[in-house]
């Protein structure tokens, strides 16, 4: 039996992101720069240490209302094209320096345009920043509010831009009272357009908003998809309709387990789902959320998957294959990163081992 694989080692892994959000990912240090040349006074606290803590425990509380309060501080510095350069630009250096190879990040433009800028401007700010790091691949994923009603105007700005890095939609925000299907035009449009999509969905909220996600909607993939967990037996012996239908029909499951612990998803790392879910062979993928707000790395989050489920190479080149297979870009493409990038990094890593 080999040893469990070590965090240095798993940074060395070539690995793949699907649910990072690009406005909950910056360094602490660029948020207090930031603001100083934005203008932006209502920040918590400027000093970078302390201001790295306030995020980590105001998203700790276990409600998800409160853990999306946090983003007020990260999207009030991020209105202007330079800011989001750099954002960008950073958020793809961090990934690729913890061994990303393949990432999907996404934001919302719409909460970007306070300062002026327009829905095309805050675009091709964030495209520029992706396109400027090296040895690292990078989509966007557009996302509109569930909240608010400009689903269809994002959906048209993200079939717009997709032959340029743009590579999918999303809905996110606090799910309950606000089903996918308020968004309904905006997916029927997305469909006739070829155009790929996730929802948010089944993370603070059960059953019905993953069912809707799914079944009304037509999602690609989920969100989270936490709560599924919630219509298979204890044992995992017995699934009901709507979880045989996402294992049956291989819907990923963007999971991220350390921001589930903090919004109240899931009790602990050893009781998350995700260890069940992977036995019955979900198509699991193992995901950061906020990078900053959960103080965490896709290098940390299979670290802690390791230490509680005993994992080894075989079960996080699964987990990495799975997120390729799920990607938003054409197969040729998933096709060349899993067999010319991730698994003969992963077969070094294991005759290593």
């Amino acid at each position: 039996m080999s040893q469990r694989p070590t965090l240095e080692e798993i940074r060395r892994a070539p690995k793949v992101l699907l649910h990072d959000h690009l406005d909950g990912g910056l360094r602490a240090e660029t948020i207090v720069e930031l603001a100083r040349e934005t203008g932006y006074g209502a920040l918590p606290t400027t000093d970078p240490d302390n201001l790295r803590q306030w995020f980590e425990e105001a998203a700790d509380s276990g409600s998800l209302e409160r853990y999306l309060e946090t983003f007020d501080h990260t999207v009030g510095v991020m209105q202007t094209r330079e800011s989001l350069v750099r954002v960008a630009r950073e958020c793809a250096e961090d990934l690729a320096a913890d061994g990303v190879v393949y990432a999907e990040v996404r934001y919302a433009p719409e909460q970007h345009t306070t300062a002026g800028l327009s829905l095309d401007q805050v675009v091709e700010a964030v495209l520029e920043g992706f396109k400027e790091v090296p040895g690292i691949r990078v989509g966007t994923l557009l996302t509109a509010m569930r909240h608010k009603a400009r689903s269809m105007e994002i959906a048209e700005l993200a079939v717009r831009y997709r032959d340029v890095g743009v590579v999918g939609f999303d809905i996110a925000g606090a799910e309950a009272g606000y089903p996918p299907t308020r968004h309904l035009d905006a997916f029927e449009y997305l469909q006739r357009e070829n155009a790929h999509f996730t929802i948010h969905a089944g993370e603070a909220f059960g059953l019905p908003s993953i069912w809707q996600a799914i079944q009304w909607c037509g999602a690609d993939r989920l969100g989270h998809g936490v709560r599924i967990i919630d219509d298979i037996s204890a044992d995992g012996v017995k699934l009901g309709r709507l979880a045989a239908y996402v294992r049956d029909k291989r819907i990923p499951l963007e999971m991220c387990p350390t921001s589930n612990l903090q919004t109240g998803a899931a009790a602990s790392i050893a009781e998350h789902p995700i260890g069940l879910l992977r036995r019955l062979n979900f198509r699991v993928t193992v995901n950061t959320d906020n990078r900053l707000m959960s103080g965490t790395t896709v290098s940390q989050e299979f670290h802690k998957l390791v230490e509680a489920f005993d994992y080894d190479w075989d079960d996080l080149q699964w987990f990495t294959v799975n997120a390729m297979k799920s990607a938003f870009i054409p197969f040729d493409d998933r096709l060349s990163l899993i067999n010319g990038v991730i698994k003969p990094g992963f077969a070094q890593l294991k005759w290593r081992a």
